[in-house]
């Protein structure tokens, strides 16, 4: 008989002399802790995020650790209530419906009034992206537009064949302007977020059927956190890899060493949302052509502009489906298209990859159920303003408008870049300019700013501020003041280089410096809370 192998021999020895209960604890401790070591390794998180959280899940249990953080919670959201009703004060608060329902003129007064409780002038260009344009003229005709459709629904086909005609046509247009072939196809959607999340759901049901059960989507820093909520949502495990510390731009080679057996997209930012810098597309498509991964580009924030920059006189780098790796992409028309909030396309190379978008349920007893997006019942009044918006606007007034809102951009970058004390992060490839400083603090310019009537988008990791330039910023004089101010505010902030952030862009200096991050979530969830807090008298008189 062959002698046994060494490995085994070691095991009978290490076992010599054990009682059976002292081996069948062993082996089962040893079967646990692979188990552990596998769920860390094939989880949705890495294995030195879900160590870190799980010691911080330790921690709060500590019932001195607890306390604290209960009463600090309890804080924030009496803090978080009382700016709701110092904000509504003198406003009533409808609790129930109306005995008798109110003439149109009174609810007409009283969304006038509602839509004035805003601290910002954003029809005076004083915020940073959220309204693309105020043009009197296209906000009319995507109303009239959307009024005459505001009850149909294109889930209902053979009703409202003409809905499904405006959307077929919105997504061939847009397939159009990014370069695609008669075979590129898409949907339209509710937005960025669900465009994203329609593409993430393609790659990992494409992924299912190639016999991947655990797909990975591999994302820069910087994509857009709507990648990180259709993980949360899809169950996909998301590896980030760096980008560049000079230009911001993703890391490609660090994206094909992420690259395995589990991969079932990588994603581009074209631009990105931070700080306004395009990926390289072009090298990224490459990675995916090579090692045969779909690309993702996400042009949700500047896609409409960046169609457009050529032809207005400003150069871009390639970014959509003339590279052959670019799979697909997500473009918002409710951004620089300039259509109504509530529309954006997702566009695909192949219809092999929207069939994976689709969801059908086949033995429900309501009948064969199928569906293209999220939503069951969507609303054929977007659709039919989104339409109206590309069809008034045209091709010629859509580059004009680039054109001005890029002039614009330029202008920013360069009064801004003269600022001392303020650098530019990146370069900024289409109309986000981000900026940061070190030699004061950031957020005091920025909370200096908003005291001043400013809107900005805050930054962390490192600290920063972004202006998204729109068409409401080209506007005679915004975009001069807004340097202006800038310059005033960067100018005081030099001359207290120490003091802190107040108001409420304290907030994100503060919060970038938890180590905890569940318990900058927690506050996050607190102030979302505070979106559906309705005050009672006593609250208002407090």
């Amino acid at each position: 008989m062959s002698e046994r192998p060494q490995p085994l021999k070691a095991i009978n020895k290490f076992f010599d002399g054990k009682e059976p209960w002292q081996i069948v604890t062993l082996t089962a401790s040893s079967v646990l802790a692979l188990v552990w070591a596998h769920s860390l390794y094939n989880g949705k998180e890495t294995p030195t995020v879900r160590l870190r959280k799980e010691f911080f899940r330790w921690l709060r249990r500590v019932p001195i650790v607890r306390r604290k953080i209960e009463e600090k919670m309890s804080e924030i959201q009496n803090d978080f209530k009382k700016d709701v009703a110092k904000r509504l004060a003198g406003v009533p608060i409808n609790r129930h419906l109306p005995e008798n329902g109110m003439p149109s003129e009174r609810v007409v007064e009283e969304i006038r009034d509602h839509l004035s409780l805003g601290a910002y002038d954003w029809k005076g260009g004083n915020v940073s992206g959220a309204v693309y344009h105020t043009s009197e003229d296209i906000c009319r005709v995507a109303c009239d537009a959307y009024a005459l459709a505001a009850y149909t629904n294109p889930l209902h086909a053979d009703v409202f064949p003409g809905v499904n005609k405006m959307e077929a046509e919105v997504v061939r247009m847009a397939a159009n302007l990014f370069h695609g072939d008669d075979q590129c196809c898409g949907t339209v959607t509710t937005g960025g977020t669900e465009s994203i999340m329609m593409a993430c759901k393609a790659f990992r049901d494409l992924a299912y059927n190639n016999g991947i059960s655990n797909p990975q989507m591999i994302l820069p820093t910087t994509a857009h956190t709507a990648f990180d909520k259709a993980a949360q949502y899809l169950g996909i495990s998301v590896v980030t890899v760096p980008v560049d510390p000079e230009t911001l731009t993703v890391d490609v080679n660090a994206v094909k060493k992420a690259i395995g057996r589990r991969t079932c997209m990588i994603v581009g930012s074209a631009p990105n949302f931070p700080y306004g810098t395009m990926d390289d597309i072009e090298a990224l498509s490459d990675v995916a052509v090579e090692y045969g991964v779909p690309l993702h580009v996400d042009a949700c924030l500047g896609g409409f502009v960046a169609a457009f920059m050529p032809e207005a006189g400003y150069p871009v780098p390639v970014f959509d489906f003339r590279l052959p790796g670019v799979a697909s992409m997500s473009a918002d028309t409710h951004k620089y298209g300039f259509a109504p909030k509530g529309t954006s396309v997702v566009l695909y190379r192949r219809p092999e990859y929207r069939h994976c978008q689709y969801t059908v349920t086949t033995d429900w007893p309501g009948g064969v159920y199928g569906s293209p997006t999220v939503n069951g019942s969507r609303a054929g009044g977007l659709i039919a303003a989104c339409w109206a918006t590309m069809m008034y606007i045209g091709r010629e007034r859509y580059v004009r408008m680039t054109a001005d809102i890029l002039a614009t951009t330029t202008y920013i970058e360069t009064e801004l870049r003269k600022i001392q004390g303020i650098y530019i992060f990146g370069k900024p490839a289409t109309t986000v300019i981000a900026f940061g400083s070190k030699e004061f603090d950031i957020f005091a310019m920025a909370e200096l700013l908003h005291k001043k009537g400013w809107s900005l988008n805050a930054l962390q990791f490192p600290s920063g501020v972004h202006m998204c330039v729109t068409h409401a910023h080209t506007g005679a004089g915004v975009a001069a003041r807004f340097a202006r101010d800038a310059a005033d505010a960067a100018a005081l902030c030099r001359r207290s280089a120490r003091a802190p952030a107040d108001g409420k862009m304290a907030i994100y200096g503060v919060a970038q410096n938890i180590s905890d991050r569940s318990l900058v979530s927690d506050i996050t969830k607190h102030f979302i809370d505070s979106m559906y807090y309705l005050p009672k008298p006593e609250d208002l008189e407090k």
